[in-house]
């Protein structure tokens, strides 16, 4: 058996394998898309000033706990973060400079909608210390964007895809696919679209039905028509695939595709298990603090957590997480990878090595391809990775 002393010692540093970041979250939408399952919400007023206090309030209590670490990266997400006023990110990023020092290659990242108004803020935004941009375009059609319940039109997002490149070295944008009525045809021809845009980072998205969303309840109805088959959303996966790495822009995670570099730091965070700070309501976090990695949680309500936050702390959950679940989260974010995972790195965080036998046969099956101590996920295990996650973690 190994001593309590020594695993400690191993989770202690485990974090910097994935290195350190800070999520940043912002509640607001301009209105409430039917697909997003994510914490948003439509405000008439805010009072940003409050927003701000709130948020340096929670950087200032986490300086105390994370003293010396080197920054990886910053993630201002949302809701939608391009209505945040220029001057909060600049309080934000310079309250974060003054706490932790960054890497060489610091990214900060901002999600934005592609619409004149948030366009407009670019600038604001790059003399904050933004550097990378997000974009969430959606669709390259009219038509779709009305579905989707998006605000701008094509012609906006490709207006303020040209000021954002003209503001940041690093602009990414989403695109969701497997839409309604959506041909694979035409899917064909809006992704190579998209690649001609010369980006250099596509997140694409299958279109899921989720619980608790406007299209989960039309779904649920019967009255979301149109969508397509299991069979067409495989060839709609394969392609997007397929055309991308032509295009040099391989899948590095499932949905996320990059040119060599140009992959998303912070994103990379969470795959390969790093530490990161949540801040704002429904924001998660993952710490490394005495040995012990704890799992953070924020309330999801904007005005629970504003007014938790202006009390001193803004977490309504703390938890220790046990090594054997660090191991399976490690794996669950892990094999969504390219690169894979480090058999070694889980063996280290489970305190014992995966099942042999399970692994054989997912190798054998094809699901999986081994290298030494890496694994990888095959192109055919990643159709249908919740299973081989699920198969993996039986063992």
């Amino acid at each position: 058996m190994r001593s309590g002393n020594w695993c400690r010692a191993v989770l202690a540093e485990d974090w910097r394998n994935g290195g350190f970041g800070i999520y940043i979250h912002w509640p607001f939408c301009a209105s409430k898309c039917p697909y997003c399952d994510f914490n948003s919400h439509v405000a008439a007023e805010i009072d940003e000033s409050r927003w701000v206090r709130a948020y340096l309030s929670e950087l200032d209590r986490y300086a105390e706990r994370l003293p010396e670490r080197v920054l990886t990266s910053v993630f201002f997400g949302g809701g939608t973060p391009s209505l945040m006023a220029p001057e909060t990110v600049a309080a934000v990023m310079e309250r974060i400079r003054h706490h932790w020092p960054v890497r060489n290659d610091f990214e900060v990242t901002l999600e934005a909608n592609p619409g004149s108004v948030e366009a407009g803020r670019f600038r604001g935004y790059a003399q904050a210390g933004v550097n990378r941009v997000s974009m969430g375009v959606q669709a390259l059609n009219d038509d779709d964007l009305r579905r989707l319940g998006r605000l701008h039109s094509v012609k906006e997002a490709l207006s303020a895809f040209d000021v954002a490149r003209g503001q940041f070295d690093r602009v990414s944008f989403d695109l969701i696919y497997a839409r309604q009525d959506q041909t694979l045809i035409g899917w064909k021809a809006e992704l190579k679209q998209a690649l001609a845009l010369a980006v250099d980072h596509l997140s694409l998205y299958q279109l899921t039905i989720e619980p608790g969303t406007a299209f989960g309840d039309r779904y649920d109805r019967g009255r979301l028509k149109g969508l397509p088959d299991e069979d067409l959303s495989a060839d709609m996966y394969q392609a997007t695939q397929a055309i991308c790495e032509d295009a040099g822009l391989g899948a590095y995670e499932v949905s996320n595709h990059a040119r060599a570099g140009s992959e998303s730091r912070h994103n990379l965070i969470y795959w390969r298990y790093g530490d990161y700070i949540g801040i704002g309501p429904g924001a998660h976090g993952r710490v490394t603090i005495g040995g012990e990695r704890f799992a953070t949680e924020t309330p999801l309500m904007p005005g629970a957590w504003l007014n938790m936050a202006e009390a001193g702390n803004g977490e309504n959950l703390c938890r220790a997480v046990s090594p054997r679940d660090q191991a399976e989260e490690f794996l669950m974010m892990g094999l969504r990878l390219r690169e894979g995972v480090d058999l070694e790195r889980y063996t280290r965080l489970c305190g014992e090595a995966p099942d042999a036998q399970v692994l054989n046969h997912l190798e054998t099956i094809g699901m999986i391809k081994r290298e030494g101590q890496i694994v990888r996920v095959t192109e055919g295990g990643r159709m249908v990775l919740n299973a081989v996650i699920k198969e993996f973690l039986s063992g």
